[in-house]
């Protein structure tokens, strides 16, 4: 059985305050080009990500993929050179509006790293809690043990570290810390979650846990992933968008739309090329 298998029996707790409340939003890229410096990386991208869906961005390595997602929550500008035109709409709420608080923008589309990022050494339930702390959110003092429950049981990491939350999150193994981590981005109750390349460093074993929690998370927060695994993208998302960049040209979608149509009946035959491995 799997370890998500009493996902739907948890508790459904009361929003924790200064998090975002309206559930699963749909994202849009509409128009975006990106640059570093005088380097344009991405020209004019435009893509749906619906709401309780996980949408897999695909692609060979330097098309932008990575660089598009930063976008999607406002990492993009943390780089110096870095430079974007172009909107991203949440549920039609444009996050670059200037009048739109970029710490909003981070706590509603939430991020999980390629590489787990938990601090080693803080607990696994000051962990959990961490990400409510450092965007200044006060978690009700007699819910936190509820709210850590619930978000490593979301997360698929309930039953395995329930008895030694009080140790450190360096002490897991990679695939858990990385579930570790999925729980930490969603005690801010994010509308969104961003994934990168989540599972490229962890075992089969570890892999299969992820997948089954993107399965099961879809429901409650949208999911956009970037993977190079084409057995993955096949198998997590709902649709799919083919980023490629040609001979010096910045990245761009040659194609998107449902998974199964991607794989089995692409339009483009560059798209066909790709996921059955004649290239990337």
């Amino acid at each position: 059985m799997s370890d998500t298998a009493d996902l739907h029996d948890t508790l459904t707790l009361p929003p924790v305050r200064g998090t975002a409340t309206g559930g699963p939003a749909t994202l849009e890229a509409a128009a975006i080009s990106a640059w570093f410096g005088d380097h344009k990386v991405l020209d004019r991208v435009s893509l749906t990500m619906p709401a309780r869906e996980v949408t897999a961005l695909i692609g060979p390595s330097g098309c932008g993929k990575s660089t598009f997602l930063r976008i999607l929550n406002r990492m993009h500008e943390l780089v110096g050179s870095a430079s974007l035109a172009g909107r991203v709409l949440l549920d039609g709420d444009d996050i670059y509006d200037r009048g739109r608080r970029i710490t909003r923008a981070r706590r509603e589309i939430g991020m999980v790293f390629q590489k787990p990022n938990p601090f080693p050494a803080m607990s696994l339930y000051d962990n959990v809690l961490a990400g409510l702390k450092l965007n200044g959110i006060k978690a009700p003092r007699d819910g936190k043990d509820d709210l850590v429950e619930e978000c490593l049981t979301k997360a698929g990491l309930w039953r395995e570290v329930k008895d030694r939350l009080r140790q450190p999150g360096g002490a897991l193994s990679g695939g858990q810390q990385q579930r570790l981590c999925i729980a930490r981005s969603l005690a801010v109750r994010p509308r969104v979650l961003l994934m990168d390349e989540p599972c490229s460093a962890l075992d089969p074993t570890s892999t299969r846990r992820i997948e089954e929690t993107i399965h099961d998370l879809k429901h409650e927060v949208t999911i956009v992933i970037v993977t190079h695994n084409m057995q993955q993208a096949a198998r997590v998302s709902d649709s799919c968008a083919f980023f490629l960049a040609e001979q010096g040209t910045p990245g761009a979608i040659v194609e998107h739309g449902p998974t199964d149509a991607m794989f089995d009946h692409p339009r483009d035959p560059r798209t066909s090329d790709y996921v059955n491995g004649r290239f990337g």
